[in-house]
């Protein structure tokens, strides 16, 4: 079983086990942070280790497991790595685009908001390295982005205890939230952009900015 996979890592590593398990989270994507995060937090409120330190190492986790799938997109190119992705159990090509082509229209707020959207947190870094990115940029988004969300979940568990695993039944309603936030967002920026090229603004030449790399 998983948890029981994870805690026995976390009590056998401490904090290192905890960054194994989350960094794993953006190599595997069936592997849900939603679960993972809050047993860190469980593992903290045991004492396995504190709770800055269970911050600092799932973050250090998330950010590494990031900069892996960076570099993985950067050296592989676009092709290739749609190739790769087909292989991941579970996972589908279109998974990949549809982050891709979240990224193109969004760029470094993909990357910010990314870290807080079910499997777009895992591919994110992939179009960023395939688009080379500029990566002190890239680091610190995707730093920011992970310690907000690993905050909430392994702040819950901590409280919750035993009782961690009722966290996972509340993780579907904030990722929703989440979700509906970056669309009403993207909505805005979308109709300012359409209003600005009506008003005839020279500057409005596209609805979606490029990428910046």
């Amino acid at each position: 079983m998983l948890a029981e996979w994870a805690v026995s890592l976390m009590e056998s590593l401490g904090g290192v086990g905890a960054a194994v398990v989350v960094g794993l989270d953006n190599l595997f994507p069936p592997i849900p942070s939603e679960l993972v995060l809050p047993l860190a937090g469980f593992s903290a409120s045991k004492g396995v280790f504190s709770l800055p330190a269970a911050l600092f190492w799932t973050t250090l986790g998330s950010v590494a497991g990031a900069v892996i799938v960076y570099l993985a997109g950067m050296l592989l190119g676009r092709t290739r790595t749609r190739a790769l992705v087909a292989r991941i159990p579970l996972v589908r090509v279109s998974d990949f685009d549809k982050t891709e082509a979240w990224f193109t229209r969004h760029g470094t707020k993909a990357v910010f908001l990314g870290r807080m959207v079910p499997l777009f947190r895992s591919f994110i870094s992939l179009p960023a390295g395939v688009e080379r990115m500029n990566f002190p940029k890239f680091l610190a988004l995707t730093t920011l982005g992970s310690l907000i969300w690993n905050t909430i979940f392994v702040g819950a568990g901590y409280v919750l205890g035993e009782n961690w695993h009722r966290v996972e039944s509340y993780a579907g309603v904030f990722q929703k939230l989440v979700i509906a936030a970056v669309a009403v967002a993207i909505t805005l920026f979308v109709v300012t952009r359409l209003r600005q090229r009506s008003s005839g603004d020279p500057e409005a030449t596209a609805v979606l900015p490029r990428v910046k790399r």
